[in-house]
């Protein structure tokens, strides 16, 4: 990983005062990080986002979706089964690898970038969206690339990679073909729905990754 993309992710916020930098003379600056403090960073970046994602579904919810259509009751998030599977047991917790753990919450965040791009701009065209709905959704856009950056960094100390498979994008008609403007709100609440689902996801997979670091034998998600 080049230095500037470690830069940006500390112009970001995301490692704050952990950022360890050293002057080295003829204008070189080093800087390092413990994987430690990058995986508590990560995670209270991915925590954020999970939370954020719930408030700007719920708020779709409220302004846009009638009661008796709020998901999970009638499933309106088809979600793309194609985003890594989240671990069904305790078994498959401690067969999957850290390598693993990066490379879907990697992927994860991949996918999700360009439609949170184009869902913003679906809402832009609607008449009487919240402002706090457009703003929860371009800090989420923000977040997810200020993350990448970071897991990007993880990758690189962790298993000493400087890229990965960049994995499958999706895009907004990988939803639905809207026909109206029902439709187009069906298809956003969607999208959100199925975003809140992988932002937890990432969160689970970081949070695995740091127990992992400590105690490997007792890590569970169960």
């Amino acid at each position: 990983l080049s230095w500037t993309g470690l830069f940006l992710w500390c112009l970001h916020g995301m490692l704050g005062s952990a950022m360890d930098c050293k002057n080295g003379g003829a204008g070189n600056v080093h800087c390092s990080i413990s994987v430690d403090k990058l995986l508590d960073r990560a995670i209270h970046h991915s925590e954020l986002i999970y939370i954020i994602s719930e408030e700007s579904t719920a708020l779709f919810e409220e302004t846009f979706i009638p009661k008796s259509m709020h998901a999970p009751q009638n499933n309106w998030g088809h979600c793309n089964s194609k985003t890594p599977p989240m671990p069904t047991s305790k078994s498959d917790v401690q067969q999957i690898s850290d390598k693993w753990l990066l490379q879907s919450v990697l992927i994860l965040i991949r996918f999700w970038m360009d439609p949170l791009k184009e869902l913003q701009s679906s809402l832009d065209r609607y008449d009487n969206a919240p402002s706090a709905l457009l703003n929860k959704t371009k800090w989420i856009s923000t977040k997810l690339m200020n993350l990448k950056e970071g897991v990007l960094v993880l990758i690189k100390k962790m298993l000493d990679e400087g890229t990965l498979d960049p994995g499958n994008s999706v895009s907004l008609t990988s939803f639905m073909v809207p026909s109206d403007e029902t439709e187009y709100v069906l298809r956003d609440y969607s999208l959100l729905t199925c975003f809140k689902k992988d932002a937890h996801k990432i969160e689970t997979f970081l949070k695995l990754l740091k127990c992992r670091q400590t105690d490997n034998l007792s890590c569970s998600l169960f």
